[in-house]
């Protein structure tokens, strides 16, 4: 009887003793919901003054912390992510454009024939590449398809997708602008291509680099171009060197210059030659302003000269380059308007048959919408 009176005892003991515990833990529960509920108040009302424990301070400045750095890590996420898919919307038309149509092509051939090339060709040329362009791409197609023994006909597409990438340039397509100098840049091309805007988006990226910056409105043929420079600088801050309509290019150039040196610019942008309908005259106007300014910096210290092209006017586009490119030296080019083309071959013709690097892409109206352009970010964006 004492045996199970005992054992009874002990029972209740033990359950009385288990209720202890759990009403402690729920005590400790309540309280440190109590604490993180103080912790995330005076976090969001910045009062941790007013707390008299010096451990929960700590601990406020711990989580502090660590939010900021999951913070940080999500933007740097989200940014690299979204610049990639950002990009892949812009270029739309042109992937369900000239692209969409070459994946569907391939996909439709049961087999890999002289026939698959001649239509491919057809295509191509249909497409703004041109036609020395396009006997490029398939005949170097064919060697890549032999060569890697592809024998089903869908299979095409990604290796044109290899073959087009080699034609792009890959070297010197970023502007590397130098410390402790005036870093100058030349601006051209024909009316309507994009060249102000193009302007104005570059020194929006300069100057969110802290760069400071100057642009000379040397295009004096048209008024236009100089009230459009004249808005880029009020709304960006910059400083502006005008001379009246019908004034001379290279006045301008020469006093951007020395304005620039005077005032300790970083760069020095100027837009120039908006017209083609003199070819002899263009070239005397870009090689006067060229004299001008090696003779400002040193016959041998480099400068950019960008060609300013759109990029849905295709084969047009090309001749343009051509001519520039015969005038006077260009180091690379900025394809505007690939938002709005269901093209956009005209990057491959002018990268190959020019030998010169694409600086810029225009994707958009936005600010950000002017791309410096990756070769294989753009590849992946059209081909999908």
């Amino acid at each position: 009887m004492f045996k199970k009176f005992f054992k009874g005892s002990k029972k209740k003991n033990m359950v009385e003793k288990k209720e202890e515990v759990n009403k402690k833990e729920e005590s400790e529960k309540f309280q440190s919901n109590i604490e993180n509920k103080k912790v995330e108040n005076a976090i969001k009302e910045e009062k941790v003054d007013i707390l008299k424990d010096e451990s929960l301070k700590e601990k406020i400045e711990e989580v502090k912390k660590e939010e900021v750095k999951k913070e940080e890590l999500e933007e740097k996420k989200t940014e690299k992510k979204g610049f990639f898919t950002s990009l892949k919307e812009k270029l739309t038309k042109s992937r369900e454009g000239l692209f969409g149509k070459l994946k569907n092509f391939f996909s439709g051939r049961s087999v890999i024939d002289d026939e698959m090339y001649e239509d491919l060709e057809e295509l191509l040329i249909q497409s703004d590449i041109g036609f020395d362009m396009t006997l490029k791409i398939v005949e170097n197609l064919e060697k890549e398809v032999k060569t890697r023994g592809i024998k089903e006909a869908e299979k095409v597409y990604d290796v044109l997708k290899d073959v087009l990438e080699r034609f792009l340039i890959r070297e010197n397509n970023k502007i590397e602008l130098k410390e402790d100098r005036l870093n100058i840049i030349l601006v051209v091309g024909v009316n309507g291509v994009g060249k102000t805007t193009t302007i104005g988006k570059m020194i929006s990226k300069f100057k969110s680099e802290g760069k400071k910056v100057i642009i000379g409105a040397a295009d004096t043929f048209r008024a236009a171009a100089i009230e459009q420079l004249e808005e880029w600088a009020i709304r960006s801050e910059v400083d502006i060197v005008k001379h009246s309509q019908g004034a001379d290019p290279g006045a301008v150039v020469f006093d951007t210059l020395k304005a620039a040196k005077s005032r300790n610019m970083d760069v020095a942008i100027i837009d120039t030659a908006g017209r083609l309908h003199n070819k002899k005259n263009l070239m005397d106007e870009l090689s006067k302003i060229n004299k001008i300014i090696k003779k400002e910096i040193g016959e041998n210290e480099p400068y950019e000269t960008l060609l300013v092209i759109d990029g849905t006017t295709g084969q047009n586009g090309l001749t343009q380059a051509r001519v520039f490119n015969e005038v006077t030296k260009l180091t690379g080019f900025v394809i505007t308007k690939l938002d709005g083309t269901a093209k956009g071959g005209i990057i491959f013709a002018i990268s190959e048959e020019l030998k010169k690097p694409v600086k810029f892409i225009g994707v958009g109206e936005g600010i950000e919408d002017l791309r410096e352009f990756d070769a294989d970010e753009f590849i992946n964006a059209i081909f999908e």
